[in-house]
Order: structure tokens, then sequence, then C-alpha cells
């Protein structure tokens, strides 16, 4: 999967789907500033891109998980990932809101899914792991065999790959961060002396310049 995670990082910095700006760092919603900022809705509007990562999402779950019987996408980014997924594979689609509706049903998983299905959670982005694995969380409430999750793209955070052992839920992804800073200085989109800057947030973003 190397090259593809190569593949995917050069395509996700060409559509500005990812921004590197270590000089002028984004801010956060949480708060943190970073010189990384990721948008992976973006690569829906490219139709090469996000054909690359639905058959690339595909082909990783059909050689890990043979027996997957439901695609699931956390809302709302990777609804149309899922979406595209699930065709792709032939396969039932639901997705997982952060919150249940406030009306009707109060739906928290939406579409139908019976107990003890084996199914796939599809994220577009990974960063502390906490939305991801919530929704991971309230497909095992409801009763649902979750075999992993799968991601386009982590910062690969520490507290990432903790979170997620401590869950006890597999977690693979498309492409990540080291890849990233690495194409992203071979192509000339950063410079080799940029390198230390974003290295050294990646190991703390929390408290990276603050």
């Amino acid at each position: 999967m190397e090259n593809i995670a190569r593949e995917i990082a050069r395509n996700l910095l060409q559509i500005k789907a990812i921004k590197l700006n270590p000089a002028n760092p984004f801010t956060w919603a949480s708060g943190w500033n970073s010189p990384i900022y990721c948008d992976n809705r973006k690569t829906l509007s490219y139709p090469a891109v996000r054909k690359l990562i639905y058959e690339s999402f595909a082909k990783l779950i059909a050689e890990k998980y043979p027996d997957v019987d439901v695609i699931a996408g956390v809302a709302t980014g990777a609804i149309a990932h899922g979406i595209l997924v699930a065709e792709n594979m032939g396969k039932p689609f639901v997705y997982v809101r952060s919150t249940p509706k406030l009306h009707g049903l109060e739906n928290l998983i939406e579409g139908d899914l019976p107990e003890g299905k084996k199914t796939i959670v599809i994220e577009d982005l990974i960063s502390t792991g906490g939305s991801s694995l919530a929704a991971v969380e309230a497909l095992r409430k409801a009763g649902v065999n979750v075999l992993g999750l799968a991601a386009i793209f982590t910062y690969n955070f520490e507290a990432a790959r903790q979170n997620f052992k401590t869950s006890g839920c597999a977690c693979d992804t498309l492409s990540n961060y080291p890849v990233l800073i690495e194409e992203a200085i071979a192509s000339g989109y950063v410079q080799e002396s940029d390198l230390d800057t974003l290295q050294q947030w990646r190991k703390s973003p929390c408290t990276w310049r603050k």
C-alpha cells in the first residue's frame, strides 16, 4: 500500500485538499495552531482522485476483511466516500451521526443494520481518533461486529494510536502525515528547512506555538 499512500498524498497536495504553511499556521476549531489543514471533502470534486480513494478502500477491505457485510460512513465527512466504497463492493451502506436526530425516531445510525453484521467503518480523517471511535462505539452498542476502521488520512498522532489500541479497534489508513511530508518536500511544496517545524508540531500539536 506504500505506493498508494504516496499517490494519494500527491493528489491531496495537488488539489489543495491538504495545505501546508509552516510560516503562517492555521487555527483548528479545537484552538490548536497547525502548519497543516486537511479538507478531504474536496476530493469529491475531482473524479480521478475520488475514484483512486474508493478503489483503494475497496482493495484494502477486500484483502483484510473479505467477510465484511456492511460499510458504515462517519457523518458527515465520510458519508459520500463510504457510499462510493459500498457501491464499488456491492455492499449495504449505513452512516453514523455524531449525535442522535432530535426528532422522529431520534436515530444515531441511519440505514438498515441488523445486529451481528460484520462492518467496516469509513472515515475521511483521523486526528486524535475521538469522533471516529465514538462512531465505532455507537455501532458496537447497537450489537454490530465492527471489524475495523479505514480512513483516507491520519496525522499519526501518538494519542490516536493509543486511543485505537485502548478501544481494541483496528485502524488502517490510505495515506499518512510522514508520507505526505516526504512528498511535499520532493515536489518543492515545502522546503527541507521546514522539516523540523513540521516534525515538532506532530510531536505536540496541542502546545505547538502557544
